[in-house]
């Protein structure tokens, strides 16, 4: 009976104090990030006059964010994760920090524009660093604070609080550098950092599951062999990796907003939120309304409408009718991120969460900034409208190339999902 009350308490992951201490890590942490990202994009580009920078930004994040994941996740997976969430935000601070002082006009005048640039490179590879561990440590935390039955409802309450962040941190890096400058923003963002860490200690200790007996590569072996040897999961990923790579256009706002639309910083910051806004109304409605009645089909078509909305934008020279069609970007995407991180939890034993995490690291957490990279490169080649467009043609490619090889998966509904056993949880 109880348990019955709670799989439909659209609040119940919020109903556990620690799991609303873990919501404000991410929250400020993804506020900072968020408001980050909108400025260093904004500022390398105002001194690069480069679209090929922007996706060198990208690439500087994603090249240790991947090459550091597998060893991340077991990292995770044999640690006190607590600990090292910590030593993780550490790492966040410290990039942030050093942007905000070669950002001040006495440093920028000492050090010369390009070596700022530099530096700021060079510090988002440092984070890159830190995100490589990030992602495994957070997936592994959160199945212990929450109950089995409620992962798809923390799910959905853990990317909303992603998405509002998303929303909020871009909107205010565009309106604080138009209003009070770089170095400015950068304060704020390491206030909003310090926050994230204050949260950490409502959190409790998180004792590893999985102590290794075997040697660090048969058990990063293992954990691979377990994503491959998953169909769905191996699907979910791929086809978010590739629709990710190729619509990465989000990365050329700050030419589209500059080239196409001719407006300024305080325009361009609200571009930045518009997608999140509507990856929020459309995460607050999946906490009653649930995508994953048909996980499979469901995905297929929230890809699709992701695909189709990048081509509206690029194709758009109307301010306010790109902000529609950002919006409806974030809408789809919203629900493909549900869908894919609730089959995560529910597919993944608890004793290789931070593996499994790791390689869905590879295959996606840093795809966004691979394919800011991609749309960059295709940007200088092609200009910034028609790179848009490729990212969007090939986007619905994929779909269908994806929905061609898997549709056996179509019809399958949550409940036809083979899920596997778990381990008796750890004694606290």
């Amino acid at each position: 009976m109880d348990s019955q009350r709670t799989k439909v308490d659209s609040y119940g992951a919020l109903r556990y104090p620690e799991f609303r201490a873990f919501l404000g890590v991410r929250f400020f942490l993804t506020f900072a990030y968020q408001m980050q990202a909108a400025a260093v994009s904004w500022y390398v580009f105002h001194i690069t006059h480069d679209k090929f920078s922007l996706g060198l930004i990208g690439l500087a994040e994603a090249i240790p964010a991947v090459g550091i994941a597998l060893y991340g996740g077991y990292v995770a997976d044999k640690s006190e994760k607590t600990r090292l969430l910590k030593t993780i935000l550490l790492t966040f601070f410290t990039g942030s920090g050093v942007m905000f002082v070669v950002t001040l006009p006495s440093m920028v005048q000492r050090l010369g524009q390009g070596h700022v640039v530099w530096i700021i490179f060079l510090m988002i590879f440092l984070m890159g660093i830190g995100r490589g561990f990030l992602g495994p440590t957070v997936f592994a935390m959160v199945a212990r604070i929450v109950p089995r039955e409620l992962y798809p409802n923390s799910s959905t309450w853990s990317t909303t609080a992603f998405q509002v962040a998303s929303i909020v941190g871009p909107a205010a890096g565009g309106l604080l550098i138009g209003f009070a400058g770089v170095p400015v923003t950068f304060g704020v963002i390491l206030f909003f950092l310090v926050m994230s860490f204050s949260c950490i200690f409502f959190l409790s200790h998180s004792p590893p599951v999985y102590v290794p007996k075997e040697s660090i590569y048969k058990s990063l072996d293992e954990g691979i062999k377990f994503v491959f040897g998953n169909k769905m999961m191996l699907g979910a990923m791929s086809l978010d990796l590739f629709s990710v790579f190729f619509g990465g256009a989000v990365a050329l706002l700050p030419a589209i907003a500059s080239e196409v639309l001719h407006v300024g910083a305080k325009e361009f910051g609200i571009m930045r939120a518009t997608p999140a806004v509507g990856a929020v109304i459309v995460m607050v409605a999946s906490a009653r309304f649930s995508p994953m009645n048909k996980p499979w089909q469901n995905l297929l078509l929230a890809v699709t409408g992701f695909g189709a909305s990048i081509i509206c934008y690029g194709l758009s020279t109307n301010y306010y009718l790109t902000l529609l069609f950002l919006f409806c970007e974030g809408a789809f995407d919203s629900v493909s991120v549900i869908i894919r991180q609730t089959l995560m939890q529910l597919l993944t034993p608890d004793t290789m969460r931070g593996r499994v995490s790791a390689v869905n690291s590879m295959f996606i957490g840093s795809s966004n900034e691979i394919g800011a990279f991609e749309s960059g490169f295709t940007a200088r080649l092609m200009g910034t409208v028609p790179a848009v467009l490729f990212g969007g043609c090939m986007t619905l490619g994929i779909v269908t190339v994806t929905y061609l090889k898997t549709k056996m998966l179509v019809p399958l509904g949550l409940g036809d999902i083979q899920v596997p056993n778990q381990p008796p949880p750890a004694s606290k």
